[in-house]
């Protein structure tokens, strides 16, 4: 296969999928797909819901289209998966999404075909789970009928400087001449170039590692911040003070949810224990990280105690939903465990996010988002979430939202020292 020859179909219109579709979709003749219909019609009318792609980017690509019928599949020739990897209530690997796409890639695979697989997983996954599947569904023989490649996503949700042609992009290949060809595929759209790793397990290996680091360094931010509040000091203060080192590490406390940092150490933790390593350090780091939502709300409650503030009954306002600021995606949020664990008090809870879905949140969270924001009405102001409407409107602004005595909560460092009552 050749270049030229390239037919390209992604599975998986999601936050990874839809700008990797736009980008092949500038240079070659690209079909998307994926199940949800109504997505796909989006999509079709020119719109982007995830907000990674704006209407002038989804109409710069002429040689993309969308379906949702997976047999138009069958004109590719180079198929790359998108498909979300979630974790279960017990926090293993939910491969159900991946194992699907294999299922259906089955039915349309045709010999020479190359599939590459982006979503995040732990090493082996693709050549011990996906690649058996389309191997014994398909009936062709995996590396002489059909052949594999990784390129683990890198998509920062919301981020619209370090986008998917300014990250380098690891790649591989099921054999050498594949890992070239996979390689320049990817080089052909990712301005920043390429990184051509020695096989699939070692560019699973890397991605995964991406995240839990950054999750291990979050963690220990956030115990610092718990330790530094009993001792009254101020978390910011102390991290912009050893932050004039060259090489301390400028990370925030705070709630990590999302689909990847919160996710994908569990799944390295999983595969560590299947081959008998009980991992310690990335394990201590979730439990901290997962407790966080927990700890806000603690926080909150002996603040509101301490102002004479009636905890039952006592009326919160929760700014923010989505898992980051400035994006509209709820996958994972943390927020919910504030809220949730607000509500064990008996407060009542208000969630406002401009950002996030009213019909996502309610079908995924149960939760009504409001849309009205009433001054003098709470107790309790929590500002979760750093939107920049939230950091636009200021302190006055935010107080104004409260009754006469109440708690304004800063979990984000919106807002200068001082001006909040607490802050994580």
């Amino acid at each position: 296969m050749k270049l030229d020859e390239l037919n390209i179909g992604i599975v998986g219109l999601g936050y990874v999928g839809l700008p990797l579709a736009v980008e092949f979709g500038k240079k070659y003749q690209t079909l998307g797909f994926d199940i949800n219909e109504a997505r796909v019609q989006e999509l079709e009318s020119g719109k982007d819901s995830t907000l990674e792609c704006s209407p002038e980017e989804l109409a710069s690509a002429p040689h993309l289209q969308y379906t949702h019928q997976l047999r138009d599949l069958l004109v590719c020739n180079f198929y790359v998966v998108t498909v979300p990897t979630p974790i279960t209530e017990e926090n293993t690997p939910d491969l159900t999404p991946l194992k699907k796409a294999s299922e259906a890639l089955a039915q349309v695979i045709r010999k020479g075909d190359i599939v590459v697989f982006e979503s995040t997983v732990y090493p082996g996954a693709t050549e011990e789970v996906c690649l058996p599947i389309i191997e014994k569904m398909s009936g062709l023989i995996f590396n002489q009928d059909f052949f594999a490649g990784y390129s683990p996503e890198r998509i920062n949700p919301g981020d619209k400087v370090n986008r998917l042609t300014t990250i380098t992009k690891i790649t591989s290949g099921s054999t050498d001449a594949v890992a070239d060809f996979v390689d320049a595929v990817y080089a052909s759209i990712v301005t920043a170039g390429t990184h051509k790793a020695s096989s699939i397990k070692v560019a699973e290996a890397a991605k995964v590692i991406e995240n839990t680091q950054r999750d291990l360094n979050i963690a220990i931010i956030n115990e610092f911040a718990k330790i530094f509040n009993r001792l009254d000091i101020d978390t910011e203060e102390v991290l912009k003070a050893a932050g004039t080192k060259w090489n301390f590490l400028p990370f925030k406390p705070g709630l990590v949810g999302g689909h990847c940092i919160s996710v994908d150490p569990y799944y390295l933790t999983h595969k560590a224990q299947e081959v008998g390593y009980r991992p310690e350090v990335i394990l201590a780091g979730r439990r901290i990280n997962d407790g966080m939502g927990e700890y806000v709300a603690t926080q909150l409650v002996k603040k509101l105690s301490s102002k004479k503030i009636h905890i039952d009954e006592a009326k919160v306002l929760i700014l923010g939903f989505t898992f980051k600021g400035d994006c509209p995606d709820v996958r994972n949020t943390k927020i919910i465990n504030i809220v949730k664990e607000l509500q064990d008090y008996n407060m009542s809870v208000d969630v406002h996010d401009s950002w996030a879905s009213k019909d996502e949140v309610r079908h995924e969270y149960g939760i009504e988002l409001i849309d009205e924001l009433n001054e003098g009405s709470y107790d309790a102001i929590v500002l979760a979430v750093d939107h920049s409407e939230t950091k636009a409107m200021g302190v006055e602004a935010l107080r104004r939202l409260g009754k006469e005595n109440h708690i304004l909560y800063d979990v984000k460092h919106v807002l200068s020292l001082g001006e909040a009552d607490i802050r994580l």
